[in-house]
């Protein structure tokens, strides 16, 4: 079993969107409903909240050295040394019950980021967008409920998409020229027990991490679909991996903990705060943002 260990003495309502900053060695993530940017060294040093004027859904790194974040409804550019905030686009404003939600840089250097319904109930009206440089929205997938999983293979021929009130993770052949999909595999189909799939991450082996949300776990799949491993965290609600560390071997695991039922944190101490770990994989590096500045 791993070491984990926590990377700072701070919970989230709602963690999401870790991201690996190399150029300034920094992990970065969000808390959805405490409205915050974190940002911490992998020893846990440099570590400072930033406040944020509104839900921070989801985040990836600029050519320019920004972030580019999806609030509920817009996307934007977020600059780090300034505070400065620059529009990028509108989503969904017709439909008033729905939010983005997980979103990454892909290989093609555009922001995928997909929504989802707010209600109870998870309507199939979300959808996965692609969103270029220059503002300009294409929408790829539609009819998700909650989108979400979103990660690429080290290659970048391959998309993984999830969706958590499929609950079902599937595979996409992807152009990373030209940011376009093809033929769709349904990689996996999970349950509570399993954990139902939140974030996720790759590796440089072919493997899948998936956040094992209903589970506090994190799932290791094969390109197949086979649950290769799996790791029982001392979350409850574990919501995104990514990989990251000079080496890219090391994971950080967000989890939430609003609403979190009682009888669930048993035998976990860290709920909603960022947990760190050494998983014997390296991770697939993250894109950029081919942003203008």
């Amino acid at each position: 079993m791993p070491e984990f260990r926590r990377l700072v003495d701070s919970r989230c309502e709602l963690g999401e969107g870790p991201l690996w900053d190399d150029r300034t060695g920094l992990f970065r993530w969000l808390d959805i409903e405490g409205r915050a940017l974190h940002e911490a060294a992998p020893d846990g040093s440099r570590y400072r909240a930033r406040p944020m004027p509104d839900r921070p859904c989801s985040m990836g790194l600029c050519e320019s050295g920004r972030l580019v974040i999806a609030l509920p409804k817009r996307v934007v550019l977020f600059d780090l040394e300034t505070g400065t905030i620059e529009p990028l686009a509108d989503l969904e404003p017709d439909l008033p019950t729905t939010r983005l939600n997980d979103g990454k840089v892909g290989p093609d250097g555009a922001f995928w980021v997909g929504s989802m319904d707010e209600r109870p109930e998870r309507a199939p009206i979300g959808s996965l967008y692609r969103i270029g440089a220059d503002g300009r929205v294409d929408r790829m997938i539609a009819g998700l409920r909650v989108s979400n999983g979103l990660a690429w293979s080290a290659d970048g021929r391959t998309l993984y998409l999830a969706d958590s009130r499929g609950p079902w993770i599937d595979r996409i052949a992807f152009d990373p020229a030209t940011g376009s999909l093809g033929e769709r595999v349904r990689m996996a189909t999970l349950d509570d027990a399993t954990g139902r799939p939140d974030g996720g991450a790759t590796d440089l082996d072919g493997n899948y991490w998936s956040a094992g949300v209903t589970a506090g776990r994190l799932n290791r799949f094969d390109r197949d679909g086979r649950l290769a491993e799996s790791f029982d965290l001392p979350v409850a609600a574990p919501t995104m991996p990514c990989f990251g560390g000079p080496e890219r071997d090391l994971i950080l695991v967000t989890s939430l903990s609003a609403s979190v039922a009682p009888d669930r944190l048993a035998g976990k101490p860290w709920t909603g705060s960022p947990i760190l770990f050494s998983p014997g994989a390296r991770g697939v590096p993250v894109g950029r943002f081919a942003d203008r500045n």
